[in-house]
């Protein structure tokens, strides 16, 4: 096995492990793609300032994300499919988070249950839920969360309707894969991953077959799917889902001031900057780029996270710097999962940490909760140059 000092190294493991339509479903945006590539690369335009002669010692990375304790300001973030990228593969991601003490947040769209992630974890998660039109099986579905002592609720606003994802399509992606000749050549030079996904019974979505209303069977699940979303969702409904939970709440997937405003109004606890990891609307700005203007304009009504594009713990220090509170990895966490299991994610976890150390250290810091701008170099045309009419 190769030492492991970036997230590439874990990605070049993933890509060979792996199913394409699932590597796929993980390493691609929606349309052109543009919005999943600029998440990434608009982290570039941002320069760190180097200092010297600062006292290094003593550092910590620890902080609070809405009250929680945490290790660094990264909690893994809901990603749908994780068991179909390893067996098992949201216990093994969420016993990887529990055990270097950051937040692990469970996908509705996970192959594992609320169920068994609670029934192999010691501590609290958090729970992503979308904003679905069948009320009782939302209604049922946060009682299971309540029920396994999920500590937050994450609702994703941003996908009433889904992105046109080009590669999903034409790879047929679903779970368990479809056996055509395609997949079935590809399937044949993945040979570990076939056979760990033999050794358990987790292949279907765990928390709608069973539970939702005429899904009994993973035959009926692809046209729920297709009917599930609600494409009629307000601020009111928002608010509604809100009190059904009761608990702290995040609303993932803002991008833009005027709505942070309303978010902010709700009381929610935090709201996340995201666009989905440039899966839904292609051509939107980049999450980093979204950053500052949003937290100037909620000020400290709300905690505000950030989600999508970050690859390492620079990325993480920079995303702090612009105003954030924390973070959330996807693609990341992904790589190291898809690589190797549980250690992978674990390893994804440390590189961050060691990155985001080392570069606070650099940067002239010793307390991840005093980084802020002074630590950057900021093009003068990086915020504030996009106005709408």
């Amino acid at each position: 096995m190769p030492k492991i000092t970036e997230i590439e190294d874990l990605k070049r493991l993933y890509k060979r492990r792996v199913p394409k339509m699932f590597y796929d479903y993980a390493e691609t945006g929606s349309w052109t793609g543009s919005t999943f590539r600029a998440n990434t690369s608009d982290f570039d335009e941002l320069k760190f300032r180097q200092r010297i002669a600062v006292d290094m010692t003593n550092r910590t990375t620890k902080c609070q994300m809405i009250g929680q304790d945490c290790a660094m300001p990264v909690a893994l973030a809901p990603v749908g499919l994780t068991g179909m990228q390893s067996a098992d593969g949201e216990i093994k991601a969420a016993r990887a988070a529990e055990k270097f003490g950051v937040p692990f947040t469970l996908s509705t769209m996970s192959i594992c249950s609320i169920e068994d992630v609670a029934a192999n974890t010691t501590k609290p998660f958090w729970f992503q839920v979308y904003t679905l039109k069948d009320d009782d099986f939302m209604r049922r579905l946060i009682e299971r969360a309540r029920a396994a002592k999920c500590s937050a609720l994450v609702i994703t606003v941003d996908l009433q309707i889904m992105g046109q994802r080009h590669m999903d399509i034409k790879n047929g992606m679903s779970a368990p894969p479809k056996l055509t000749a395609a997949s079935m050549a590809n399937l044949a030079t993945k040979v570990p991953w076939g056979l760990e996904m033999l050794g358990t019974k987790r292949r279907f979505f765990g928390n709608i077959v069973g539970h939702a209303q005429g899904v009994s069977d993973p035959s009926s699940l692809t046209s729920w799917i297709g009917e599930a979303f609600d494409h009629s969702l307000d601020w009111k409904r928002v608010a509604e889902i809100a009190e059904m939970w009761g608990g702290k709440v995040i609303l993932k997937g803002i991008l833009d001031v005027e709505d942070a405003r309303k978010a902010a109004e709700l009381g929610v606890d935090a709201i996340t900057v995201s666009n989905h990891g440039g899966r839904q609307l292609d051509g939107a700005l980049s999450s980093i780029k979204s950053l500052r203007p949003i937290v100037d304009a909620v000020g400290d009504k709300v905690e505000v996270h950030l989600d999508s594009g970050i690859r390492s713990g620079q990325d993480v220090l920079k995303a702090l710097a612009m105003g954030a509170k924390g973070t959330m990895i996807g693609r990341a966490f992904t790589y190291g999962l898809g690589a190797m299991g549980e250690k992978g994610v674990t390893s994804a976890l440390d590189v961050i940490h060691k990155e985001m150390d080392l570069t606070m250290a650099l940067c002239g810091r010793r307390d991840i909760t005093t980084v802020d701008r002074d630590i950057l170099l900021i093009p003068e045309d990086f915020e504030g140059r996009w106005q709408s009419n």
